[in-house]
């Protein structure tokens, strides 16, 4: 109920009235029913944006810091990250993107969206990198659709590192559901994981339009980097 009184009263129509979004493909979100949002990772907001510009409610992930910081920031993020409905894993301890994974499994199973990020963290320099397999996972566990979702300017919006966001109207595109029940007997296969996983990163390659790095984004910018974001 307060997720839906931030959005609704709060949250949606100001955000809605400041950056404008401008969206593609919105009506190939499923009305009903469970659906994978992937989407590219450019910036901070990303978790902020993609749940308000779609209708029904949209579960992210986030670590737990974003939570618990001190002072008008930690405030600020906190509050941003609980009116979009993302929902605190603490990513201590070497099971966090399990955790997360669980928990998304948890929002599927009962008809509900979750978004999810498969290069796992945030892009170090706009580009597109590789997926990790864990958005495979939910989709052969669950049964849910992929959709697609290329953010297309939230990085020029507010860059990492920065605090406020520059005003500036949200781009995203939204493609096709894609359906991977054709594999609903292949889970575990580690193989038919990595070509779901690069069927939809080739898709989010097309709609963003970015560069492709076939590395983890991980990778560049610590040797023992990880979120749990996906895995």
């Amino acid at each position: 109920m307060f997720y839906w009184l931030l959005k609704l009263v709060i949250l949606g129509p100001l955000l809605k009235l400041v950056f404008r979004p401008k969206v593609d493909g919105l009506e190939n979100v499923p009305r009903s029913g469970p659906v994978i949002l992937a989407c590219n990772h450019l910036s901070f907001s990303d978790s902020i944006f993609t749940p308000l510009i779609v209708r029904r409610k949209v579960t992210f992930v986030a670590k737990a810091e974003y939570f618990t910081g001190k002072g008008i920031k930690g405030w600020l993020s906190r509050m941003f990250f609980v009116g979009a409905g993302t929902i605190p894993v603490d990513r201590s301890g070497g099971e966090a993107a399990q955790a997360a994974l669980d928990t998304l499994l948890r929002v599927l199973k009962e008809g509900n969206i979750a978004g999810i990020y498969p290069e796992g963290t945030r892009s170090p320099d706009g580009r597109l990198y590789r997926g990790k397999t864990g958005v495979a996972r939910l989709a052969l566990e669950s049964g849910a659709v992929v959709v697609p979702v290329a953010l297309l300017n939230t990085d020029e919006i507010q860059p990492t590192g920065t605090l406020i966001p520059t005003v500036k109207r949200v781009r995203i595109r939204i493609g096709k559901p894609l359906d991977f029940s054709r594999y609903a007997e292949s889970r575990g296969d580690r193989f038919v994981e990595r070509a779901i996983t690069d069927e939809l990163m080739y898709e989010l390659m097309v709609l963003s339009g970015r560069e492709y790095v076939d590395v983890y984004a991980a990778t560049l910018k610590s040797p023992v980097s990880s979120s749990p974001r996906a895995a």
